[in-house]
């Protein structure tokens, strides 16, 4: 008995060395809000520095400076009809894109005859500079809003198409043989294990498009419009208003990082089963 006891007593202490040196490989447990950290120090050091007087007031104010722009803009009423259009915008031209790259890449991707009709074109189209477009589509479409949905769309649907088709295909094949054997629908495939296996690929595609539709936004925004976020930093720019141009930057900068930690969240959720680095 007593040797059992010594036995155990002695792995023990192995055991728990062990798991502690495996553990050390890992990050870490994920830090509340970890995320904020780096845009907060990076205002620190822009307060820090235009209290010293490091930065010109002209060209780059100080965060006070940009505050009390922004509670005016809002007061006076411009800034949220800026924001709502420019939302309006952003989640057409998204809305748009992201169900062409998900039909698109299902589509090439369960088919040979879909793949060699849609990937080659998708991927000419992605070696093509979107914003390159907009003057042919201005002919297309005009000047309005169309054309600014359109671009918007492209921008989102080419690295969700991208993503989800790879996903797609570097499914194991080892799945559709199992598939197969146990007889399952087309519909239950696609169910069971298409649509699973291309989740992570479709969930980084997403957070590209949503980026990509806030950066498409901003050089739209200042083709021959009268309002949004882009044309309040164009007119802006016209009289010299450098806090004007620091308010619809910092606008743009929040409804990135929101956006693209609400797509986090979602994916967190909808792959809980899956145990990566990251979790």
């Amino acid at each position: 008995m007593s040797a059992v006891t010594t036995t155990v007593a002695v792995a023990a202490p192995e055991v728990s060395t062990e798991v502690r040196r495996r553990r050390r490989l890992s990050p870490g447990r994920r830090l509340p809000a970890a995320r904020l950290v780096g845009p907060l120090l990076l205002l620190a050091l822009w307060a820090a520095a235009s209290a010293a007087g490091r930065l010109d007031p002209a060209a780059v104010p100080a965060p006070w400076t940009v505050v009390r722009t922004g509670a005016h803009l809002w007061t006076t009423g411009t800034l949220p009809t800026d924001i709502l259009t420019s939302l309006g915008r952003a989640a057409s031209g998204f809305a748009i894109g992201l169900a062409a790259g998900v039909l698109l890449a299902l589509a090439a991707g369960l088919s040979r005859t879909g793949e060699a009709l849609i990937d080659g074109t998708v991927n000419l189209n992605r070696a093509i500079p979107t914003l390159g477009l907009i003057p042919l589509f201005i002919l297309w479409l005009g000047i309005g809003e169309s054309f600014k949905v359109a671009i918007i769309a492209i921008v989102v649907y080419i690295p969700i198409y991208l993503n989800t088709h790879a996903a797609l295909a570097g499914i194991d094949h080892r799945y559709v043989e199992l598939a197969e054997v146990q007889g399952l629908s087309r519909f239950a495939f696609v169910r069971q294990i298409v649509i699973p296996g291309a989740l992570p690929g479709f969930f980084v595609g997403l957070r590209l498009g949503v980026t990509g539709s806030w950066l498409g936004l901003v050089v739209l925004e200042q083709i021959n419009a009268t309002s949004g976020l882009g044309y309040l930093m164009f007119q802006a720019q016209n009289y010299g208003q450098s806090d004007v141009i620091l308010v619809g930057l910092v606008v743009y900068g929040v409804f990135g990082l929101v956006s693209d930690s609400a797509v986090r969240l979602v994916e967190r959720r909808v792959l809980s089963w899956r145990r990566t680095l990251s979790s």
